[in-house]
């Protein structure tokens, strides 16, 4: 067995340990943006999608551990997050990596915070997209540790009783008839 659940289990730990924990900085990073200047749609993008990302990644730190229950619902989260989250990447960059780094918004904030900023945004965006994968391999492992396959039933361990004729054999005429 190459992936079991139980290499699974601190695999999906530590990823979404580290994908929670990047949104709590991008939401902190961002939140500082918005109190400190004028928002842009960029920012407000960033903001919602961090904190949403905080609240639905919860169920995911339970799911390694109730793989049947949550497993697809957790799934589901991480599809929805990682193109949210290459979304709100891909504006970072236009925003942030260009020249024009201190005059795009917020207007006065240092190039290094919005730099941290789109760094833990695409840290965010990764750890999703890698737990959305141990999910799948982490239930795959899970199905195929604990699958209760019924083995046919071999001629030997058939048991007769006697009770009824077998349905091949053939039947009997009745008596006087031919």
């Amino acid at each position: 067995m190459i992936f079991s659940t139980t290499i699974a289990r601190p695999l999906q730990l530590a990823t979404r340990t580290l994908q929670w924990m990047s949104a709590v900085i991008v939401m902190g990073l961002t939140s500082f943006f918005i109190h400190r200047g004028p928002r842009g749609q960029h920012i407000i993008f960033q903001e919602v999608i961090a904190v949403l990302s905080v609240l639905f990644f919860l169920p995911a730190f339970i799911s390694p551990f109730l793989p049947t229950a949550l497993s697809r619902f957790v799934l589901a989260i991480d599809v929805i997050f990682s193109y949210l989250w290459l979304t709100a990447f891909i504006f970072a960059a236009q925003d942030y990596s260009t020249n024009r780094c201190y005059i795009s918004q917020p207007v006065g904030v240092h190039c290094r915070y919005k730099r941290a900023n789109e760094s833990f945004i695409f840290l965010a965006f990764i750890f999703t997209f890698i737990g959305m994968f141990l999910e799948v391999a982490a239930l795959w492992a899970y199905r195929r540790e604990n699958n209760t396959v019924q083995h046919p039933v071999s001629e030997e361990h058939k048991v007769e009783t006697g009770s009824r004729v077998p349905l091949d054999a053939p039947t009997a005429a009745p008596a006087g008839t031919v």
